[in-house]
């Protein structure tokens, strides 16, 4: 036997998405849609989008819940597969950053070259 693969999760990837943008999905069964992101999971590399992915889930009955039973929620959706979308463009935009000159670091589309706020 092997020894197991440890993950390196010092070194993650900066993702681009953060909880609180409006993102528009490029791919999958939601193509063409546009929400706002709940929550981002780095581990997974996905997202919660409001209101989209919905997935059924059977609930036992709990001290918590009693009534059980079938509960629609968000399922994580990949992060390849949302863009951020810009208000102004009205499309969807690749994003990059810089640096002001007070040292703060930004977020901005490359197609307008306004800086992308929650």
């Amino acid at each position: 036997m092997g020894a197991k693969a440890v993950k390196d999760t010092k070194h993650r990837r900066k993702l681009s998405i953060k909880s609180g943008d409006t993102v528009y999905v490029i791919a999958g069964k939601e193509k063409g849609k546009t929400g706002k992101v709940i929550k981002v999971l780095h581990k997974k590399n996905g997202a919660l989008v409001e209101k989209l992915n919905i997935v059924k889930r059977h609930q036992r009955q709990s001290q918590k819940d009693p009534t059980g039973g079938i509960v629609e929620k968000e399922s994580p959706i990949n992060i390849s597969n949302l863009m951020i979308y810009d208000p102004s463009e009205r499309k969807p935009v690749r994003i990059g950053r810089k640096i002001l000159s007070g040292g703060e670091k930004v977020r901005y589309s490359k197609k307008s070259g306004e800086e992308i706020k929650k």
